[in-house]
């Protein structure tokens, strides 16, 4: 079973430097926008497994309810199906001012200690290609997952063994996600990180390993139970 690893918005590869766990193949969030991980998927002959961080966790969802014959597991780490809040549904997100704030922040520091990355740690943000970081944005401005996810996964049926991860006090990424995206997968394993560091691939790199190797386990064992 391969693992793809999709990268959150206007991070680099080095987001997954502290992580041990194998992975296949770790798709930019450029290449997200450009389809490539639908391109690898669909080219595959066995299941894989989707680590998706914010903007990939985004992606790794989306990919699920178009594959979820081949996705047979999620870690998902600091993901949200809708980033944007809606007041219709009192679903807590951020608002377009906020989204511009940090649209704004990324552009002054040029991804240099970005969203509070503790210094001494890897440097993670780039922000050297303007065109490709307001595409991300508008996708996070305009996404919206949740009823897809519903109706590929009524009641948790057919769905992928599961690992969410999620910082206490994220301000990105509103720690109610998790409870949603409990309430699509029940029997996910969930955790609750301490503290509000969005990163999470650096500040719990631990934490993601085990998640990875577990829910890889779980996968496996459920894939050869059907053979």
């Amino acid at each position: 079973m391969k693992t793809f690893v999709l990268n959150g918005w206007a991070a680099n590869e080095h987001a997954w430097d502290l992580c041990a766990f194998e992975r296949d193949r770790v798709f930019s969030y450029v290449e997200q926008l450009d389809g490539a991980p639908e391109d690898a998927i669909a080219g595959e002959r066995g299941p894989v497994m989707l680590v998706g961080w914010s903007m990939g966790g985004s992606g790794a969802l989306r990919l699920a309810c178009r594959f979820p014959g081949k996705t047979a597991a999620l870690v998902l780490l600091a993901a949200t199906p809708c980033m944007m809040a809606d007041p219709e549904s009192d679903w807590k997100g951020m608002t377009p001012r906020r989204l511009e704030a940090l649209r704004y922040g990324l552009k002054l520091t040029r991804g240099a200690g970005f969203f509070g990355t503790p210094e001494g740690l890897p440097d993670i943000y780039d922000a050297a290609d303007d065109a490709n970081l307001e595409r991300g944005l508008k996708y996070l401005l305009e996404t919206d997952l949740r009823a897809k996810l519903e109706r590929t996964f009524p009641a948790g049926c057919q769905a992928p063994d599961v690992a969410i991860l999620q910082s206490e006090r994220d301000g990105i990424v509103h720690p109610s996600n998790a409870a949603f995206l409990a309430h699509v997968f029940p029997c996910a394993k969930t955790e609750m990180v301490p503290g509000g560091e969005h990163a999470i691939p650096v500040s719990a790199h631990d934490l993601v390993d085990r998640a990875v190797r577990e829910t890889a386990a779980l996968a496996c064992s459920r894939v050869t139970s059907r053979q």
